[in-house]
């Protein structure tokens, strides 16, 4: 039986073993790639592969749970032990990682007492249930039974949230119970009182997130083991991700990098984020919020030693050569040749108002009140509110009531006003002429905030109600629109300027390649290729192209959708052989 072991060193079958890791995140690349991707992290001389375990997708609606294509963890574990790596995983609860609500699932937001990340008995109850169908698809897939799986962090920068140490006890209890054998780690920012509040010692070895000081910080965690234990950054920063109204794409200096590097393998080991990024496929970005809200572009780029689509960049040749001096590099072939291509310019085929074609892609809901999108059972996307207000008249007081996260107000399915974040809740004023009016409300989840105390409020759409002249506005129809079901537009509906609209591209292609798709001209939405969400796009940049990988395409005609929002349309999409992530720092 092999082993792996956590003493004053770690030791892989009793023998010291220097831990020199990247982050791949499986659910950020589609799984043609993850061998090419894994390929060329061995290939960089890093032994060890790291990913974390996005519970919101593996169990996106409660009690149903999905691990197969992009969500096949047990392949992708597999994979990188066919390729000869390790494994580090980081499983639920929460992840962190930029993603959508850290990872968690929106649907714990319906119990209105929840707190998250504590020993709150339902919470734990649920984490629980999903231990209970995720370890054993890789329980086999230990070090202890023949796999690669070296390690398994608890939780994730506990300290930087709470310190509720009998929350991350019964969470070791519970990973123990549901098979868990490898050593167990846990993972902070070395600031503050981040380390106390987030490391269980005696059950688990305390490490650290950062991208400098690497000296410094080693030296922090030194003296917070106090006796002689293995020193590892879990997550050395190399990059950083971009948000949607960043000035520019985020870089980190190479030379900076690498001397960081150097002290990491001196010191200790290593495990490098990101590796390689990808891409935040669908609506699952996630958000900041500090003054502001910050939610996170389709790219998860990162400035990472591989791009998004996956090309060695200088600072991966410049990692591999400090590599070398601790680890031998292997030489073999990659298994794959990977091309792109731009196929050029096309013109839109069929144009559809959003509310031409409503009634086909969601049913309404009928309430008093308005509900959110958790209280629809809804995840990500938008919901659509419509309420008669009346005849022809002032309204001296609107007000959206505890709404997120970009709300488009529509009179008689005509643009009146678009709020976002801090905008939403103010105080508006506007005249009705007509003899009955429609109050209409689009709102976009623009990514549940994944750090820090907001997230305990993370309800999407409209929780509390609006406003009309001093009181609340009741009967609503409430048309949620996760967007997943796109087949159902009628295309033959109306077109009318001004409203958000469906535009259909058929595209006829001799090759499948990846390739990355510009929307000039174009304002807010998100566009789907042959049924597969690839994300959001926005004027506002820094990014300008969305990445299409080519098993996202067919040979022959693929049918491209583009939903916009704002009103703002082109009659045309460009298909580029080259990514514009914006300009860089």
């Amino acid at each position: 039986m092999r082993t792996f072991a956590i003493e004053d060193d770690f030791y892989l079958d009793n023998k010291p073993f220097k831990v020199i890791s990247g982050a791949i995140h499986y659910f950020r690349v589609v799984p043609e790639y993850w061998q090419d991707r894994l390929e060329k992290l061995r290939l960089m001389g890093c032994n060890t592969v790291e990913t974390y375990v996005p519970w919101n997708l593996h169990e996106a609606q409660e009690g149903v749970y999905q691990f197969d294509g992009i969500l096949d963890l047990r392949r992708f574990i597999q994979t990188a032990q066919e390729v000869g790596l390790y494994v580090i995983l980081r499983p639920a609860p929460y992840i962190c990682a930029e993603w959508e609500f850290g990872g968690l699932p929106y649907w714990l937001l319906q119990d209105p007492m929840m707190k998250l990340r504590f020993d709150y008995p339902p919470f734990m109850e649920k984490i629980t249930r999903y231990f209970a169908h995720l370890f054993p698809q890789v329980r086999d897939l230990q070090i202890t039974q023949g796999g690669p799986i070296i390690m398994m962090q608890v939780e994730n920068e506990y300290g930087s949230y709470a310190n509720d140490k009998e929350y991350l006890r019964k969470m070791v209890a519970a990973m123990r119970q549901h098979g868990v054998e490898t050593p167990l780690v846990t993972s902070d920012g070395p600031w503050h009182d981040m380390l106390e509040n987030g490391s269980i010692k005696d059950l688990a070895l305390p490490t650290i997130n950062c991208g400098s000081n690497i000296k410094e910080n080693f030296e922090k965690l030194r003296k917070f083991h106090g006796e002689k234990r293995p020193l590892m950054v879990m997550e050395f920063w190399i990059g950083w991700f971009d948000a949607w109204g960043d000035d520019q794409h985020h870089t980190t200096s190479i030379q900076d990098a690498v001397k960081e590097l150097q002290d990491c393998l001196a010191l200790g080991s290593v495990n490098i984020y990101m590796f390689h990024g990808g891409t935040n496929f669908g609506f699952m970005n996630g958000s900041n919020y500090y003054e502001r809200l910050a939610p996170d572009v389709t790219s998860y780029d990162y400035d990472a030693l591989l791009t998004e689509w996956g090309e060695p960049t200088a600072k991966y040749q410049a990692f591999k050569k400090v590599i070398a001096d601790y680890a031998e590099i292997p030489e073999f072939p990659l298994s794959m040749k990977i091309e792109r291509k731009a196929y050029g310019t096309f013109s839109v085929r069929e144009r559809v108002s959003l509310f031409s074609t409503i009634d086909t892609i969601s049913q309404p809901i009928i309430s008093n009140y308005p509900l959110s999108m958790e209280a629809c059972n809804q995840a990500t996307g938008y919901i659509y509110y419509r309420s008669l207000i009346g005849p022809a008249r002032k309204i001296a007081d609107y007000r959206l009531i505890n709404t997120m996260d970009r709300a488009h107000t529509f009179i008689n399915q005509e643009l009146l006003r678009i709020d976002y974040d801090q905008e939403i809740g103010q105080t508006y004023s506007f005249d009705l002429s007509e003899s009955k009016n429609e109050l209409g409300i689009l709102v976009e989840n623009m990514g549940r905030v994944n750090y820090s105390v907001k997230m305990n409020h993370q309800h999407k759409g409209i929780k509390d109600g609006v406003i009309i002249n001093g009181a609340f506005q009741s009967n609503w129809e409430i048309y949620p629109l996760p967007m997943d079901n796109l087949h159902a537009i009628d295309f033959q509906g109306k077109w009318q300027k001004g409203q958000p609209s469906f535009s259909r591209f058929e595209c006829v292609f001799d090759e499948c390649a990846d390739t990355f798709i510009e929307l000039p001209g174009w304002g807010k939405g998100f566009v789907q290729v042959n049924g597969h969400t690839i994300g959001r796009f926005w004027e506002k940049g820094p990014q300008q192209r969305l990445y299409v990988p080519a098993p996202f395409l067919k040979t022959g005609m693929n049918e491209i959708i583009v939903f916009e929002s704002d009103g703002k349309i082109a009659d045309e999409i460009v298909f580029h052989d080259q990514a514009d992530l914006g300009p860089e720092a």
